[in-house]
């Protein structure tokens, strides 16, 4: 609960900040939707280092290794530092990129202005991530929790403050969010560093962090990238709809952006099952108990495929109960918004049991230090299957944004299955003995 609490708590910081910049203006919404995925794609892939973290330590933990759970967590660091700098320049130049995805002027010139500042997020960002997942594997998950809550609050009154000008600052609209989004974000990566040191002094995780250790550096490299190019390719199935509902205007672009976070919401909550299946798996891999990870993959998948079928629900019964927040009632264009909207959650609810299977799957293939074949297949079903359906149902078929929205389904269904299928074989052919 702790590890769905922080995941959903995350997202509501993104959460907030559509919020408020859609109150501000649907341009300004719709920019740093693009410039959003954006950097979420690189963020998402950057993670892979801490991903691969949280089953090593876990396994660690389990064998009685302190001095190994040091060694990976500090090179998860190194590895994670050493993507974020070659990703910067990227985000730091990305109007010109923008462009050439045929995004509209204003809102590429918009999104570039965001990430000018956001960009620099990536830093604190991934270090956040290595962290939580030293904890997650520790099962100190109520700290990851409530700073996260904190992080909520503290990013909803700067934004309040900057983007909208009160308290007499100046109005500074989309960058406004983003300097809060660099601020919270370094103060919840200064409260956990100060809680590590205190709370884990066994493992002196700050001494002489500078050091490289070669051998760990490789092997966190060796998991955590296929775990980043993995996340990459999801992540990518899902910046190519936003590249092709920008094509079809800010409307289109605005309304899958709030769509897009309702159904992250969502998926947030598989995010933190996953987690604990990870931990979990990578205890009970270290154990050699084959009923256990099974027993393991059972309940989090169950789990999983009830809070799925309940947010399907949802996005088909409430869609405007749902959107009504992210717009101003004074909006000229909200109407078209939520009627575009409405139509993208009804396809949206069709893949939410496909996408849970899927993260959940994913989670339990990383606790037992299986990431290259699951990005192969990652590969195949949002990119061979996922985006060229998605193309061509939204655009020769005239479907539009449902369209795209029913190829993202379609993608996220046959990586469900095939990543399923994997573990199940996976666990059955699996020596116990070594």
């Amino acid at each position: 609960m702790p590890l769905i609490g922080s995941h959903l708590a995350q997202m509501a910081i993104q959460l907030t900040d559509s919020i408020m910049l859609g109150w501000f203006s649907v341009e300004a919404l719709a920019a740093q939707v693009l410039a959003g995925t954006f950097f979420f794609v690189f963020f998402i892939m950057g993670s892979g280092f801490a991903f691969a973290v949280m089953p090593m330590v876990a396994t660690a933990v389990a064998a009685g290794d302190e001095t190994q759970v040091r060694r990976i967590t500090r090179m998860g660091c190194w590895a994670s530092m050493i993507f974020a700098a070659l990703v910067l320049p990227f985000m730091l130049r990305s109007e010109a990129l923008f462009l050439v995805l045929d995004q509209k002027p204003q809102t590429a010139a918009l999104a570039a202005d965001y990430l000018g500042i956001a960009g620099w997020v990536i830093v604190p960002a991934l270090l956040v991530m290595v962290l939580k997942s030293y904890l997650a594997a520790l099962e100190r998950t109520q700290v990851v929790l409530w700073l996260t809550v904190a992080g909520v609050v503290l990013n909803a009154g700067v934004n309040y403050v900057l983007i909208f000008g009160n308290f007499g600052f100046p109005e500074m609209g989309v960058r406004g969010a983003a300097i809060a989004s660099l601020s919270v974000t370094s103060a919840t990566l200064a409260a956990l560093c100060v809680y590590v040191a205190l709370a884990t002094p066994e493992h002196a995780m700050f001494q002489r962090i500078w050091r490289p250790d070669w051998e760990a550096l490789r092997d966190v490299v060796r998991l955590g990238w296929p775990i980043g190019v993995t996340n990459l390719l999801e992540t990518g199935l899902f910046a190519a709809s936003s590249v092709m509902m920008g094509w079809l205007g800010t409307v289109a672009l605005a309304a899958h952006g709030i769509a897009l976070q309702l159904t992250s919401l969502a998926f947030m909550v598989h995010v933190g099952l996953s987690n604990a299946a990870t931990v979990r798996a990578g205890q009970f891999y270290g154990r050699r108990d084959r009923v256990a990870l099974r027993r393991v993959a059972l309940v989090a998948g169950g789990l999983s495929g009830i809070l799925a079928l309940i947010a399907a629900a949802a996005f088909v019964l409430v869609p405007e109960l749902l959107m009504g927040g992210f717009l101003s009632p004074t909006e000229p264009d909200r109407a078209a918004v939520m009627a575009v909207g409405a139509g993208l959650l009804a396809a949206a609810a069709v893949f939410q049991l496909a996408d849970a299977g899927q993260v959940m799957a994913l989670g339990l293939l990383r606790g037992v230090r299986d990431t290259r074949v699951p990005m192969i297949i990652a590969g195949i079903s949002y990119w061979v299957i996922g985006i060229p359906a998605s193309y061509i149902l939204g655009f020769p078929l005239g479907l539009g944004g449902v369209g795209i929205w029913i190829g993202l389904a379609i993608g996220l269904t046959v990586a469900s299955t095939l990543l399923a299928v994997r573990f199940w074989r996976w666990t059955g052919r699996w020596k116990v003995d070594g």
